[in-house]
């Protein structure tokens, strides 16, 4: 009798890295140790799980009371797990092991951390973790210092941690609303969350640039040879510079955008240094990160919707950050140019984009529009959206927000999560999922199918537009 082998491929590994991570996760949220109250449902242990290794946010309970420190704890590491990503760390530990990467995990890890193919790959994932903990450490003591009265270390380390995966879980029922007027939290959160969605390789890259820039004032400080400075600097690569100028572009104008219509709603004697914090800050947490210091339902429409559109982009390649991806954003925002201006390429700079990868683009940019109306759709009809529109109000709204928030693995929500019926929560646990692997898969699936063909099909004129 032949057995049967089932092959792991690139496609498949980190789907059951993922969900054996889940899995597990959700075993232990379950657990008695792990609750402060008598018992949750083995639904709400699972949205947890997911929600926590997706690092999306979306909570249906409140983990700083529902939850036990050691509760707290397992969050923090599925957290952890699922930021940097359970790839990067099979790919570390082979890498330790046997001092080399196979080569299934260099396909699946290697196009979304490393850019530069000729850089070695294993020293690139130890640099990931390393830099991981460090700016995850000086973030907690920021955080301490900051308010040491209303942080205790372990929830400072929680919201560090949480900040930089780009989660958004909080300890605290109105997220981190208290300090809505406090610069220095504020600062400290918004620079761990720009931290990790920029990705590993640009992180990695400007602390390159920034040990080679202290040498060069070292030397001239101390050893005055101008001409050893000029050879030791280093420059910023092309993909690293598109990455930082489209971040710095879209929170700026997203916390111009927010602060400015915030503060045209805003009641007589509200501060506008007050506005203007929130909304840079809700700009940037729209990175996919989740934490909020407004009342989200009090909001202006244009706010949330200029706030969709932002969670929709997301952050960068091989980062913590889920979404379409900044670099995808430019992608085809240069593609639109190039169509509107005739070019045969899609220009960026001074360099040119690969055909292919502007294929990729417009794949990610149809599979994720058409997975986020599936899914407004089927919530439509589960939370009773199925009634005339006068009586549904406001809702076709919060499903739409909540949709995209949980594919782009933001955690920002209008309060719809928290009342979600069984079906909803698992069409959420569902799109959450498929967020974080989704470009992973789409663009492997699609590739595995591809078959290169020796002919060419007769060409014929179709009407469109």
């Amino acid at each position: 009798m032949k057995s049967i082998h089932f092959k792991i491929t690139p496609i498949t590994l980190p789907i059951i890295l993922f969900a054996g991570t889940i899995v597990i996760g959700t075993l232990l949220l379950h657990s008695r140790f792990a609750l402060a109250v008598a018992s949750i449902s083995w639904l709400d242990a699972l949205f947890t799980a997911t929600s926590a290794v997706c690092v999306t946010g979306l909570v249906t309970l409140d983990p700083g009371s529902t939850f036990s420190l050691f509760g707290q704890g397992v969050i923090l590491l599925l957290i952890q797990l699922g930021g940097i990503g359970i790839m990067t760390y099979t790919a570390l530990v082979y890498y330790l092991i046997k001092q080399k990467v196979a080569l299934n995990d260099r396909f699946v890890v290697g196009p979304g951390l490393q850019h530069d193919r000729n850089r070695p790959f294993g020293r690139l994932l130890v640099m990931i973790v390393l830099w991981t903990v460090i700016i995850e450490i000086i973030g907690a003591i920021l955080l301490y210092a900051a308010a040491p009265r209303e942080f205790t270390f372990f929830s400072a380390l929680f919201h560090s941690v949480s900040a930089f995966c780009n989660a958004g879980f909080s300890l605290y029922r109105d997220s981190l609303s208290h300090w809505h007027a406090d610069w220095g939290v504020n600062l400290v959160v918004m620079l761990l969350i720009i931290a990790g969605g920029l990705g590993f390789a640009v992180v990695v890259e400007l602390n390159g640039c920034l040990a080679a820039l202290l040498r060069r004032w070292r030397s001239l400080l101390f050893k005055g040879n101008s001409g050893t400075l000029c050879q030791s600097h280093r420059r910023l690569s092309w993909y690293s510079k598109i990455v930082l100028f489209t971040t710095f572009f879209l929170i700026v104008g997203g916390g111009v955008g927010i602060s400015f219509f915030e503060y045209c709603a805003a009641p007589s004697g509200a501060g506008r240094t007050v506005t203007l914090l929130a909304g840079f800050f809700q700009s940037v947490t729209c990175r996919t990160a989740g934490f909020n210091t407004l009342n989200l339902n009090m909001m202006t429409n244009v706010s949330l919707y200029l706030m969709i559109g932002l969670m929709f982009i997301g952050g960068g390649s091989g980062s913590c950050a889920g979404g379409l991806k900044v670099g995808t954003f430019r992608v085809l925002a240069a593609f639109l140019v190039a169509q509107i201006k005739g070019r045969s390429q899609v220009v960026i700079g001074r360099f040119a984009v690969e055909r292919k990868i502007v294929h990729e683009s417009l794949v990610l940019l149809f599979f994720s529009v058409v997975i986020i109306l599936s899914a407004a759709f089927l919530l439509n009809i589960t939370e009773g959206g199925l009634v005339p529109h006068p009586q549904s109000r406001d809702l076709e709204l919060k499903i739409f927000f909540e949709t995209v928030s949980a594919f782009a693995t933001v955690g920002l929500s209008l309060g719809l999560t928290a009342k979600l019926t069984c079906l909803g929560k698992i069409i959420i646990t569902l799109l959450m999922f498929t967020g974080r692997l989704g470009p992973i898969i789409m663009i492997a699936a699609v590739q595995s199918y591809q078959r290169k063909e020796l002919f060419q099909w007769p060409e014929e004129h179709l009407l469109v537009g």
